[in-house]
């Protein structure tokens, strides 16, 4: 899997600010077979019956979340930026590598005690991934597992999620 994903990675220099390398997971997901490859290994290592439903986080997050919910047959909850969501949310900030934002997720998004698989495409500082796992746990859902595509070891965002397992595709 990590050969799958390094292969199709691109590094995006002084993006969204000088200073920044942005990992650009979009050709990957532009590619049928790759893509397949990831997704399958993500059900593969997690179990189709190991969650209930699948959360994605904004916006990446979204289409590796959308593909394992329609593999598996379950739904799939997104986990957006603030003001995103029509109905009543719960909402946690955090730091990010370049910046501080906002996720939120409805209120009602998960039946209490539902077992919830959270995906995202990177593991930078982990604040997106501990205020997503926050989400989850107060809207009622029980995380099952926590994955994302690349993780960027050298921020230690594990720590920041800890803990919490990771299950990253590709760590660099």
């Amino acid at each position: 899997m990590a050969a799958v994903v390094a292969g199709k990675v691109l590094d995006v220099p002084d993006f969204p600010k000088p200073g920044i390398v942005f990992k650009d997971l979009m050709p990957l997901f532009a590619d049928g077979v790759a893509f397949r490859q990831v997704v399958d290994g993500i059900v593969s290592y997690h179990g189709a019956g190991s969650f209930d439903v699948v959360a994605g986080i904004e916006a990446r997050g979204f289409v590796v979340a959308a593909a394992i919910a329609y593999a598996t047959g379950v739904g799939v909850v997104p986990i957006r930026k603030a003001g995103k969501l029509p109905r009543a949310t719960h909402s946690a900030s955090y730091a990010l590598e370049y910046g501080e934002a906002t996720l939120e997720v409805h209120q009602d998004a998960f039946v209490g005690g539902q077992r919830v698989l959270l995906v995202d495409d990177v593991l930078a500082t982990g604040g997106t991934g501990a205020a997503a796992l926050e989400l989850v746990e107060r809207a009622g859902g029980v995380v099952s597992g926590f994955t994302v595509v690349m993780e960027l070891g050298f921020l230690e965002g594990r720590k920041r999620v800890a803990p919490r397992e990771v299950h990253a595709l590709l760590t660099v």
